[in-house]
């Protein structure tokens, strides 16, 4: 029998999800339980593994520390933390290759040691490796084994990182971080390391994250048809994350020069109606037969080799669904006007 994770450390998996990401956690909420309580287990270890980099201070001991949990984890024999004991049982009911979070992996080590990204290819091979991975396993707990739906699975990974790019540049330049392409500051005037010397908001910089907010978008015009080769039951999920993240880049280019003094966050009534488009509108028809992005491929390649496994996900009715929204978004509602008292208090 294919191993589960236990209710004990998936509730500690929701917590760390909850106290992450705000967007994937409300686009999580569309998934299926099959699929969201595995998806859980993913983002929390990939939430640890992440902060384990960030608080060492890039010392490669880090990151060995990782990949010797990591190697536990695929040997039936997890640490005993939570997030480790439902990724080993996630990787092996799901068939998932050590060669996704090993790239995970790859990419936090890349940041471990301060490495630079002269090309757009140089940055895409990086959110590859911290974003698309997570987009090839997501798929795999979906069930997708066919090289169109994990390419499309990667496309929204890489995508969504070039959104976080695009909208962490300030807070990446405080921790001496810079992944924008030097090419194309420095063909916009700008010297990287001058400017993370003294990192300032420019006409020149701000087209520069608007360049790659273009990238980003392409990608996420491409997530429609990996969308339509998802079971029914998936597909508002993955929608409404696609809609969240684009929109963080919408923000980004809304707010202009202001978009580099304050983190830029996605107003909580949008948030709702990208959620309800997610759900409600039909998913639009789009290329599936575009090969994978050359970072992806090493991924699309490994994850269309993984085992299929024998269990079916668990399926929910429109009607279900369309209720179920509806409370979620009156829950998000609640929280919103919570929020709002206590600042005014």
């Amino acid at each position: 029998m294919a191993p589960q994770v236990s209710p004990t450390d998936l509730d500690a998996c929701r917590a760390l999800m909850r106290g992450g990401s705000r967007s994937f956690f409300a686009a999580s909420l569309l998934l299926p339980r099959a699929v969201r309580d595995p998806a859980s287990a993913l983002y929390a270890f990939c939430r640890l593994a992440d902060d384990a980099i960030d608080g060492s201070g890039g010392d490669p001991a880090a990151v060995a520390q990782l990949r010797a949990r990591l190697d536990a984890v695929y040997r039936h024999a997890p640490l005993a933390h939570p997030a480790d004991r439902a990724l080993a049982a996630v990787v092996h009911r799901y068939g998932i290759p050590r060669a996704l979070p090993e790239a995970l992996i790859e990419g936090f080590e890349w940041d471990a040691r301060g490495r630079t990204y002269e090309t757009f290819a140089d940055v895409a091979a990086y959110a590859a490796r911290v974003a698309g991975t997570v987009g090839a396993m997501m798929a795999l707990l979906m069930g997708v084994r066919c090289e169109a739906g994990l390419a499309r699975a990667c496309d929204l990974g890489v995508a969504m990182q070039l959104s976080n790019i695009a909208r962490d540049v300030a807070e990446d330049a405080a921790m001496g971080r810079l992944y924008l392409p030097r090419q194309w500051l420095r063909e916009a005037g700008i010297d990287p390391d001058a400017w993370l010397a003294d990192p300032h908001a420019s006409p020149a910089l701000l087209a520069v994250v608007q360049r790659l907010l273009d990238e980003a978008e392409a990608l996420y015009q491409r997530v429609d048809a990996g969308v339509r080769l998802l079971p029914p039951a998936c597909r508002p999920g993955i929608n409404a994350a696609r809609y969240l993240y684009a929109a963080i880049g919408h923000e980004v280019r809304r707010r202009g020069p202001r978009a580099f003094a304050t983190r830029t966050v996605v107003p909580s009534r949008r948030k709702v109606w990208l959620i309800a488009r997610s759900v409600l509108l039909p998913v639009r028809a789009s290329l599936a037969s575009a090969p994978p992005l050359p970072a992806t491929r090493f991924l699309v390649a490994a994850a269309a080799a993984a085992p299929v496994p024998r269990f079916a996900a668990e399926r929910r009715t429109i009607e279900d669904r369309a209720v179920w929204v509806i409370d979620l978004f009156e829950r998000l509602e609640r929280q919103e006007r919570a929020r709002y008292r206590v600042g005014a208090s």
